[in-house]
């Protein structure tokens, strides 16, 4: 009998030609796969699935894991306020985790001895896809002949034509990838440092003019209603925004980035309801925890995000700081009002019981009634004290 291998498959060049390769030049059973998280329609994964069997690949599986993803990951980067290296909503790369499992169980469920994927040696990709492999499923090899062998891409187009497959492998200009979180774009202004992409090149375009109020309905941190309209599932939620939003063109920007090969990398994207999320989650934040709070969670946050690009999801201290975020949502109840304009939102402000701006303590910069003018002078003394001690023993101010 022939040795099983799992293709995780796209349906583009690269796995295409992965299926060819490791049924007729490796002696495989190739069963390939598809892990759904979010950023395929049921036309699209019925294509996919389609093309896959014309390449002879003995069985196609679609693995559809949005929910989970949503629950074990992308709730977290809305708690965290993730945005990495201050732009970047950690999009398209979070899911690759989330695949990566679902193949590995894929792989072991049917006891496969291999799981191939087609990503080259140039990427994060190979780092996330393989060490996932290793933790969940390290019985079993990994072979990556696109990576191994360093096609290009002709190579793998004259391949395919001897075994009699016949496809269009013209090259968008772009490479566009999409996802529940947002979408990634790639093409030759992002491989250099000066250029911007043209408006051609995102697949969302402005077809809206004007302005908007869009409300969000969140219930600790979770955004559980839409201008109104409830949702029960957060995933739902997402969807709503985005197809409100994405017809402003917003979310839009260009990363800049460490990739974890040690290379700069430079990628655009379009996100506009992650983005809207978190920016909204944020402010929501500011009126509702305290500021040892908000200064803890920028930290756990920050380090939750670095380490899902990383590929170091599955490392236990996540599930620690994923109880913090959790424990940190009790009170991020309340509706954020936004208005949104072509290419770009504007946060308005919030309502909420558990707003710490309470006027019954005091306004800033008007009034207070929590205490007085004599307390704040001793308040002051107190405050100033080691740095008085420290001044007139140093004598540094002269």
């Amino acid at each position: 009998m022939k040795e099983k291998v799992v293709l995780a498959f796209s349906g583009g060049l690269d796995t295409s030609y992965c299926a060819k390769y490791l049924s007729d030049e490796k002696g495989l059973d190739v069963h390939s796969a598809i892990v759904n998280t979010g950023g395929f329609s049921a036309e699209e994964l019925k294509e996919i699935e389609t093309k896959a069997l014309k390449l002879g690949v003995s069985s196609h599986k679609t693995i559809d894991v949005t929910d989970e993803y949503y629950q074990k990951c992308i709730k977290y980067l809305v708690w965290g306020n993730v945005l990495r290296n201050n732009t970047y909503p950690i999009s398209v790369s979070s899911e690759r985790v989330f695949q990566a499992i679902a193949i590995a169980n894929f792989a072991k469920e049917i006891g496969a001895s291999y799981i191939a994927h087609g990503s080259t040696g140039a990427g994060n990709d190979q780092v996330r896809f393989d060490l996932v492999f290793l933790i969940v499923c390290p019985d079993i090899k990994v072979i990556t002949p696109i990576r191994d062998m360093k096609l290009s891409r002709d190579e793998e187009i004259e391949f395919l034509k001897s075994k009699g497959v016949v496809s269009d492998w013209t090259k968008s200009a772009y490479s566009i990838n999409k996802g529940l979180w947002g979408t990634s774009i790639g093409g030759r202004e992002t491989l250099t440092s000066s250029q911007s992409l043209p408006e051609s090149a995102y697949p969302t375009q402005l077809t809206k003019q004007g302005e908007e109020v869009l409300t969000l309905d969140f219930v600790k941190g979770e955004v559980k209603g839409v201008n109104g309209k409830k949702f029960e599932n957060p995933v739902d939620s997402i969807r709503e925004i985005e197809s409100i939003a994405g017809a402003y063109a917003i979310g839009r920007d260009i990363h800049i980035g460490d990739t974890i090969i040690g290379i700069k990398g430079r990628v655009g994207f379009e996100a506009a309801a992650p983005l809207i999320m978190i920016k909204a989650h944020h402010l929501l934040e500011k009126h509702t925890l305290t500021k040892w709070q908000l200064y803890w969670k920028e930290q756990m946050g920050n380090w939750y995000g670095m380490f899902v690009h990383e590929s170091q999801y599955l490392d236990p201290v996540m599930r620690n700081i994923e109880k913090f975020l959790d424990d940190s949502q009790e009170f991020v109840t309340g509706k954020v009002i936004v208005k949104l304009k072509p290419y770009h939102f504007e946060l308005v402000g919030i309502e909420s019981e558990h707003d710490l701006m309470n006027a019954k303590f005091a306004k800033y910069g008007e009034e207070n009634t929590a205490f007085s003018g004599e307390d704040v002078k001793g308040f002051t003394k107190i405050l100033a004290n080691q740095m008085k001690i420290f001044y007139s023993i140093n004598d540094s101010t002269k």
